[in-house]
């Protein structure tokens, strides 16, 4: 089989590797989660165990990394991380490589699941803190493996400049292009650390009403941290994100970066709905966003003009 679709990728086909593969686990059940992602699809299997394979070809380099770096990452982290288990081949019905994980209990971050939304800042940003000051010396640098996480935003300059003309009706255009040329004008002066890649409310899991885990590290990276910010624009406001921010020891430079690297999330969103695709706001909060697209590029302009 020389590919296969999203839609191709089911329960079934996942019991029959399973089954085929790890034989001492074929007596689990296989049942979809409630909320997948976008660059593998996952399976429960069982109550202990996890299975995510990868959903096209661009994603198999993140299954050896993950493999490789998270027990180790996992070790020197305040919260538990995905914990692999075994790597599963590829065969005549699967064409990549796939995973077995460790199950880890909790529900994805929203508003309404949190007890205490400026505790869950702080607890977040204890934990990017204790992420970036790992040693770094010898990880993976940005590259396809991470979709560019870690790397400049500035691979996003055509993209980003296309959906500034198209929504120009819609958006300030004049400011939106000042914050993204402040996010390419800006420079690090730090040595590259390891970054999570894609800090999403949906990557991050809640348990009693507080931060209990961290997932998906398929973008993780050894690189810039401004990547990393995003939820400042996206989940948090107004006290929340003010203690996100001041727990993090990282200079304004990399906020400006962190600005152009939610803005180009926020456009790209609008954009794929503006050319027929989903609504934007429902595909914002199915990456755990609290704020609608439009309300997060207002937010990034805010901080912005506060910035200057």
């Amino acid at each position: 089989m020389a590919a296969v679709e999203r839609d191709q990728i089911t329960a079934a086909v996942a019991a029959r590797l399973v089954a085929e593969q790890f034989p001492q686990w074929a007596h689990l059940p296989i049942v979809p989660v409630g909320l997948n992602g976008w660059d593998n699809t996952t399976f429960r299997l069982g109550e202990e165990l996890s299975v995510r394979l990868p959903s096209g070809y661009g994603y198999v380099p993140q299954v050896d990394k993950e493999h490789r770096w998270l027990p180790s990452l996992a070790r020197q982290l305040p919260l538990p991380i995905p914990q692999p288990v075994a790597i599963g081949q590829r065969n005549d019905e699967f064409p990549w490589p796939w995973s077995i994980y460790r199950w880890i209990d909790g529900e994805p971050a929203s508003v309404g699941r949190i007890a205490d939304v400026t505790e869950f800042a702080a607890d977040l940003a204890g934990f990017l803190t204790a992420l970036h000051a790992i040693d770094a010396s010898d990880g993976p640098p940005p590259g396809k493996h991470s979709s560019g996480r870690g790397g400049p935003v500035a691979r996003w300059e055509e993209g980003t400049r296309d959906a500034i003309d198209l929504l120009a009706a819609d958006i300030d255009a004049k400011a939106v292009t000042e914050v993204w040329e402040a996010a390419l004008a800006s420079t690090s002066n730090r040595p590259p650390v390891w970054v999570h890649g894609d800090v999403v409310g949906s990557n991050l899991l809640v348990k009693n009403g507080a931060l209990s885990a961290v997932i998906d590290f398929g973008c993780s990276a050894v690189g810039d941290p401004a990547c990393d910010l995003v939820m400042a624009w996206t989940f948090f406001a107004d006290e929340s994100a003010a203690v996100f921010r001041r727990g993090l020891p990282l200079d304004e430079a990399t906020w400006a970066r962190g600005r152009g690297w939610a803005l180009w999330k926020a456009l790209v969103i609008i954009t794929i709905e503006r050319r027929g695709g989903p609504d934007a706001d429902a595909a914002a909060r199915r990456f755990g966003w609290r704020h609608g697209a439009y309300d997060v590029i207002d937010r990034i302009l805010e901080d912005h003009r506060r910035s200057i």
